[in-house]
């Protein structure tokens, strides 16, 4: 993807990142820098949602989502690689990330 595709991905969309994000973390893939911006976030993220509690909780929270939510996410993440693996294709964490989200919880 482009920087030009990925600019345009987030358009007009705030809560894209931060919904990418909690999946990433689900599975064990966002990288510190990034865990440090939303952990930073936090506070604006509880006046603007009106939720208490860490950034993955309002996130949550906002979604909609179920308590096991992070494990569900893991164990499609554990399939889709596999998948791809036997199918001779390497699914990248943002890979698999933008998928979940498109077809999961975002329209």
């Amino acid at each position: 993807m482009s920087t030009h595709e990925s600019r345009s991905r987030y358009t007009d969309r705030p809560l894209l990142r931060l919904i990418e994000c909690y999946v990433l973390w689900a599975i064990e893939r966002l990288s510190d820098p990034r865990i440090f911006r939303v952990k930073e976030m936090t506070p604006k993220l509880e006046s603007i949602y009106r939720v208490k509690g860490n950034w993955q909780q309002i996130v949550a929270a906002v979604m909609h989502m179920p308590p096991n939510m992070p494990a569900l996410i893991e164990d499609l993440w554990i399939k889709n690689t596999e998948i791809a693996r036997r199918n001779g294709v390497t699914l990248s964490p943002q890979q698999f990330t933008e998928m979940f989200v498109d077809q999961n919880l975002v329209t």
